[in-house]
């Protein structure tokens, strides 16, 4: 899961990227309100955590702006100001929640996934993604499947949860490669083919029905095989497999 943090007390905001990434997230972090803006803008991230008062343009003015450009991501105000007409403000401008300084890290944790608990296909679990036949744990980056399990590397992860996050649905490259490398990477087009290729790979190995399709001229699409295509899938391994034999 991918977390725009949007926080200018310097010192809160390292601890919160340090505590975020070592439960599994990927943070990326900025100080002011034009930063946040453009960050939020490439709607890459499944939540959004937005300081109300921020140097450059404030919290609300960014959520409003954001709301305007019909980016739905999650968002929760973080914010010092706890008075009823402030959450009522906040709230009413698109807030998806609201998170009162002084916090408890568990509290913050328990909030996004509230708010993240929304997809019917996936099963809200405290520690995994489920859908189909797979199980994912970004803590322990283990893919589960019919077969078992196997171990991931941090970038097949967060090209898997962007799968997830959007099953059954055609994905542009750009925005896979926005999300898994991030908005100020150099990453060449040729290395989003290759981890697809790996996390492919992963899927078979643990004897997982799901295919990441490709959609020729925009991206890829993660789905369950057809009965078809399972059936091709069971005859090249039992050859295979009687191939090793002989």
């Amino acid at each position: 899961m991918r977390i725009l943090l949007a926080e200018d007390d310097k010192d809160l905001n390292k601890a919160l990227t340090w505590q975020l990434t070592g439960r599994g997230y990927s943070v990326d972090s900025c100080f002011d309100g034009d930063e946040a803006l453009y960050y939020g803008a490439q709607d890459i991230y499944d939540v959004i955590l937005l300081d109300r008062m921020l140097p450059c343009q404030a919290g609300t003015e960014v959520l409003a702006t954001l709301r305007r450009q019909s980016v739905h991501a999650p968002v929760i105000l973080i914010t010092a100001l706890g008075t009823l007409e402030d959450k009522i403000e906040g709230l009413d401008l698109g807030a998806d929640d609201y998170l009162v300084k002084p916090f408890a890290f568990e509290e913050l944790l328990a909030r996004i996934r509230c708010v993240t608990r929304r997809s019917a296909v996936l099963q809200a679990q405290p520690d995994a993604l489920v859908y189909e036949d797979i199980s994912w744990s970004a803590q322990d980056l283990c893919l589960t499947g019919p077969a078992g399990s196997n171990t991931l590397s941090r970038r097949e992860g967060g090209l898997l949860e962007s799968f997830l996050h959007l099953p059954e649905q055609t994905i542009a490259r750009e925005t896979l490669l926005l999300k898994v490398w991030g908005p100020d990477s150099d990453v060449e087009e040729g290395n989003l083919d290759n981890y697809v290729y790996f996390l492919r790979r992963r899927l078979k190995a643990v004897g997982s029905r799901l295919q990441i399709k490709t959609v020729r001229g925009v991206g890829y699409r993660l789905a369950p095989a057809s009965s078809g295509e399972q059936a091709n899938r069971s005859a090249q391994t039992s050859e295979t497999a009687r191939g090793r034999k002989a």
